[in-house]
């Protein structure tokens, strides 16, 4: 198998693996209970949010662990609006589902809702932000980069232009997560999950900034001093720090490495595959993901052809798998129909080698070849 869908989920690191097993095996305890197997599970949760903390440069009082992206997107959007009731939300039209799902929920609860589209290239303008945002604005999102292009969005500067306006801002760090340095400052909340950097799945993390305010969105026990309650998944935290730290340390040399993977597979594509086009310029993307479109293909078909001779690719976002309307965001960015339904999205990762990538353009050649004849 050529696995080159690394933006839906990466394999679990081996040393990430072992760090988890003793929490599995041996140390299983509830960390909530007051025995010594209970501590045992609950030191292991501090040494895992001291750890994520230090790498993100927040204090560990404003590292909240979830269950992933979705969770912690769904959580800052919902719980500010529970705090003001009413009020009027800017996100980007390229935000994932678990954003504008949750938008689109409090739409039918009353609230205002404005998408504000990218330019050609795939980024949004804090310019374009700024000109949506109304006096009674209470929560802005853009997502670090986007899911599907891998296009880096202008952070800082929205989060400033929201910051002085006293406007919620999240950022949605689940791609960026373990290949660049998380906004902490520019936002008054992030979330990411483990499995996009090499950890175990079911797992993330929701950072607020002290004196930001957020209603919790799953009430229960005393959990993460009492804004989300449920048994913690000591294994699964263990893992996440374990793998976020060693993708932090190790981050300049799996850019480069994973960087000329794609630079290698995006040049024999777009020279030996006629009528492709890139969709979002490498220079403003993740090192990790090329988005393609192929003319006269459709994506869904070229997907399967790929996966009968072992590569594995995806349309678009994996969240959105099955869905038959082309890609919102390839839309958004003013993508043509049958270019938007012919895309491709290739993401690369650390576990990937150039034998691999030799051999998928082959097969892709193959594939393209193949469906054009029909």
């Amino acid at each position: 198998m050529i696995y080159l869908d690394n933006a839906a989920s990466t394999r679990l690191d081996d040393e990430v693996l072992a760090e988890m097993k003793p929490y599995l095996t041996e140390y299983y305890g509830n960390a909530q209970s007051q025995h010594s197997a209970g501590r045992a599970c609950a030191n292991a949760l501090v040494a895992a949010r001291d750890k994520i903390a230090k790498y993100i440069g927040c204090t560990p009082e404003e590292v909240y662990f979830v269950s992933g992206g979705t969770e912690a997107g769904n959580t800052a959007l919902k719980g500010v609006c529970a705090i003001h009731k009413k009020g009027h939300l800017v996100l980007s039209a390229i935000e994932h589902a678990s954003l504008a799902e949750s938008a689109a929920d409090m739409k039918k609860l009353g609230f205002d809702v404005t998408l504000v589209p990218p330019e050609n290239d795939g980024a949004v303008s804090a310019e374009s932000i700024a000109n949506a945002l109304r006096e009674n604005t209470i929560f802005c999102s853009v997502m670090a980069a986007n899911n599907e292009t891998g296009v880096i969005q202008p952070v800082e500067e929205i989060g400033k232009i929201c910051r002085d306006r006293g406007i919620f801002f999240y950022t949605d760090c689940v791609q960026s997560a373990g290949y660049a340095r998380l906004p902490y400052e520019h936002a008054d909340a992030l979330g990411f999950s483990a499995h996009k950097f090499y950890g175990p799945k079911g797992t993330g993390v929701l950072v607020i900034k002290k004196g930001s305010k957020v209603f919790r969105l799953i009430s229960g026990g005393m959990q993460e001093h009492g804004f989300r309650g449920g048994t913690v998944n000591t294994a699964a935290i263990v893992g996440m720090a374990a793998a976020y730290e060693k993708s932090c340390l190790s981050r300049e040399n799996v850019n480069a490495q994973i960087n000329g993977l794609r630079h290698k597979f995006v040049t024999r594509v777009l020279t030996e595959i006629e009528g492709t086009s890139l969709n979002g310029a490498l220079d403003k993307t993740l090192p990790s993901i090329a988005n393609i479109s192929f003319d006269g293909c459709d994506g869904a078909n070229l997907l399967v052809l790929l996966d009968l001779n072992g590569v594995c690719v995806s349309t678009g976002a994996a969240c959105s798998a099955g869905a038959v309307a082309p890609s919102d965001t390839l839309t958004a960015m003013g993508c043509r129909l049958s270019q938007a339904k012919g895309a491709i999205r290739f993401s690369f990762g650390k576990h990937n080698t150039e034998e691999e990538i030799d051999l998928a353009v082959d097969l892709l050649k193959s594939a393209v070849q193949k469906i054009r004849k029909n």
